[in-house]
């Protein structure tokens, strides 16, 4: 094992983490900026992003392969290299059809991380809960830094300087990861050693399975319909002006803060009973959830931050979990598996969120029906096997693979 390359791999990863959830919400924000610049409504506006979605859910499965099959160094490059410069083109859309386009291209490459990414941590730490909360800190400062990013360049510069200046900076990244394995400091990753055995038994593996299957497909979709909503959300009930600057603020602030909450689960994942962490995520998440349908009060933004938190606070459980009930050797193609589950049904927020927000002037009904799958997450993670204790110790005493 080459540690530096191990470190470096690390880094990247999450680096890369940071990326795909950065830009994949550069436009929920950046939308409001264009209601005017197209004279378009935001229902329709938001719609764009569809695509863009379903394509970071549905390239996850191909791209865990690749990573498995052939490098998952080489999927990293074409992730920074591909993400970044579907980002710059976007900028210099001049069409509605080209922006869609743009946003299609960004979830295409996006889909590269999460299935290759995260197995990348799995696969070099022996702390996976620890390494896994860290990681989740990066992917949480991107969603806190995209809102915020977006609407300080659109204020201040132009919606397209939000797309084209994070986009050059994402494709610089993906040429100092080739000149790192150009150098031989970071490991091409290509020859494959023995998988060391499974975790968990066949059985345990199927139950497990199916019923993390229902909870990532309900967390994805409860992850991504909040971050799409409360910038919209923010603006019609806190919204005292046309300064989109504050309203990234205050969105950015809450992702800030939810990266606390994923080191805190990470410590969690590694101390306690997996399920049990698990469960009681969900619990305090159902509540919160329905609160904050009906909040117009300054209250709406504390309760809002325990909304997310509790959602982000079981992201390393989840992924834990998950990588406990998967064959070591189909890790990555399992991963792709779990996020294409997650991203390619959380999809489904942004006609969600365009179909409440038609009909209803707002979204109230959002967090409703956002509540009533955290109470279906709640009763599958019931179902996960584990008992009192965790059947194996793979998390707290393992070698790293």
């Amino acid at each position: 094992m080459n540690p530096l390359s191990d470190r470096l791999s690390l880094g990247f990863s999450s680096i890369g983490h940071f990326y795909s959830h950065f830009f994949m919400l550069l436009y929920p924000t950046a939308v409001i900026a264009l209601e005017s610049v197209f004279s378009a409504p935001y229902h329709e506006l938001i719609g764009l992003m569809f695509l863009g979605n379903l394509m970071f859910g549905l390239c996850a499965i191909p791209a865990g392969y690749l990573g498995d099959r052939w490098s998952a160094t080489g999927m990293m490059v074409v992730f920074f290299l591909g993400t970044g410069a579907m980002s710059i083109l976007t900028g210099f859309a001049k069409s509605l059809f080209e922006i869609a386009a743009g946003l299609t291209a960004i979830g295409f490459f996006a889909a590269i991380y999460h299935p290759v990414g995260i197995a990348w941590v799995v696969r070099h730490v022996a702390n996976r809960g620890k390494a896994l909360g860290i990681n989740g800190v990066f992917g949480s400062l991107g969603v806190g830094s995209a809102p915020l990013i977006a609407a300080l360049l659109a204020d201040f510069g132009s919606w397209r300087l939000a797309f084209i200046l994070p986009g050059i900076v994402c494709v610089a990244t993906g040429f100092l990861l080739m000149l790192g394995v150009w150098k031989g400091w970071i490991e091409k990753d290509t020859v494959k050693k023995a998988p060391p055995p499974a975790e968990s038994s066949r059985k345990d593996m199927q139950r497990g399975a199916l019923a993390l299957a229902v909870t990532v497909c309900c967390s994805g979709l409860i992850y991504q319909a909040t971050s799409f909503a409360l910038p919209k959300l923010f603006e019609n009930r806190l919204g005292d002006g046309d300064a989109l600057f504050g309203i990234g603020l205050l969105v950015s602030a809450i992702y800030f803060c939810s990266g606390g909450a994923q080191i805190a689960g990470g410590w969690l994942a590694d101390r306690f009973n997996k399920k049990r962490v698990y469960v009681t995520a969900w619990l305090i998440q159902i509540p919160f959830l329905l609160i904050v349908a009906s909040v117009e009060s300054w209250l709406l933004f504390p309760l809002a931050i325990v909304m997310v938190l509790s959602n982000t606070i079981a992201v390393p459980t989840e992924n834990a979990l998950f990588a406990r009930f998967t064959p070591p050797a189909w890790r990555g193609t399992a991963f792709g598996v779990k996020f294409l589950l997650t991203l390619g049904v959380s999809a489904g927020a942004v006609p969600l969120l365009a179909w409440v927000y038609s009909a209803t002037g707002d979204f109230t009904w959002l967090f409703l029906i956002l509540g009533g799958l955290a109470v279906t997450a709640l009763a599958a993670a019931t179902l996960l096997p584990g008992g009192e204790g965790d059947p194996s110790p793979e998390l707290a005493a393992e070698p790293a693979e």
